[in-house]
């Protein structure tokens, strides 16, 4: 019986080189978001879905739901250094409920009126609950953020605390006995970095979202780049309901594997380490310096001066993963 293909062999088996060129395209698949030349700027595209029972709980509140199916994208267009624009919106519903409706409808539309995004289009379908966004921003094409362009030796930063999404998914399935509340609000309900990643125009010369867990998505940042870092624990920014956590079960890898975070991931010049601090401390994010790029391949994690090692990088589709599926 043949093995069966994670989500991204699959994309690059199948997808990748399935269609021809396009003169019009300045980046295709494998970033966080598509680059389409439109003269003095790019048109950046994404697009994601979440389906009932994967990335959100039946029970989920349509309103943070709503707030959520978007944010997920913004946080795309965000890695890219892109104003937000527009969106679409596909939504297969089980059955017409003008309450859930109305809710959902509050959540979207207050995140996409902060950023002045204008819903253009989309589709409306019935069968199981399943939510396609896609989002389309603005950027100089000179300047958008790739996940390739990083140096040796640049410093790695994340825009905030990693874990607590994963955490609150985890009490969401009763799996764990700490109780917070920032947890399952960082779950429900991500902040899109909009505003940090227009102003790392410039700065950064990398940048990912953090969407299937930091040891994953910065392994995608490394390969794009051909490149490998090591990271130092100590430095993660964590809440204080994940440093009890892994003090009270002994599980580590929380941070570095849950995903749906949707911090950014970016790395910069060491000589620019002051301007980077400044920023974060300027824009209110708790983000910090995680570790350095380095011309020697693979990803180390060292803790206390010791290495460690996962047991998993984050989640991928159509993978076999020890942990409830907080990717997308």
């Amino acid at each position: 019986m043949a093995m069966a293909l994670g989500e991204f062999d699959l994309i690059r088996r199948y997808f990748s080189h399935a269609t021809p060129p396009h003169p019009g395209t300045l980046l295709g698949i494998g970033d966080d978001c598509a680059l389409l030349n439109c003269g003095d700027e790019a048109l950046a595209i994404t697009v994601d879905t979440l389906v009932s029972g994967i990335h959100f709980l039946p029970e989920v509140d349509a309103m943070t739901l709503g707030h959520k199916a978007l944010a997920v994208n913004l946080s795309d267009l965000a890695a890219m250094g892109a104003q937000p624009c527009w969106c679409t919106l596909a939504l297969t519903l089980p059955e017409s409920d003008e309450d859930w409706l109305s809710a959902f409808t509050r959540g979207f539309s207050a995140l996409a009126n902060r950023y002045g995004v204008q819903l253009i289009g989309g589709d409306t379908t019935r069968g199981p609950l399943s939510i396609t966004v896609q989002a389309m921003g603005r950027v100089a094409p000179d300047r958008a953020l790739r996940r390739s362009g990083s140096n040796a030796g640049d410093l790695l930063y994340v825009s905030g605390p990693l874990g607590s999404a994963g955490l609150g998914l985890l009490q969401r399935l009763g799996q764990t006995l700490t109780r917070d509340e920032l947890s399952l609000k960082a779950l429900d309900c991500p902040e899109p970095r909009i505003e940090l990643g227009l102003q790392l125009l410039g700065l950064a010369t990398a940048c990912i979202d953090i969407s299937d867990g930091l040891s994953a998505d910065l392994g995608h940042l490394l390969a794009a780049s051909h490149l490998g870092a090591t990271l130092e624990y100590e430095q993660l920014p964590l809440s204080t309901a994940v440093r009890q956590y892994g003090a009270l079960t002994g599980d580590i890898g929380l941070p570095l594997r849950a995903g749906d975070d949707y911090e950014l991931c970016f790395s910069v010049p060491p000589q620019k380490r002051d301007e980077t601090d400044a920023l974060l401390l300027r824009l209110g994010l708790n983000g910090a310096c995680i570790g350095q790029t380095e011309a020697q391949p693979g990803l180390r994690i060292v803790r206390n001066g010791h290495p460690i090692t996962l047991q998993s990088h984050g989640y991928e589709h159509f993978t076999p993963s020890p942990t409830p599926d907080q990717g997308r």
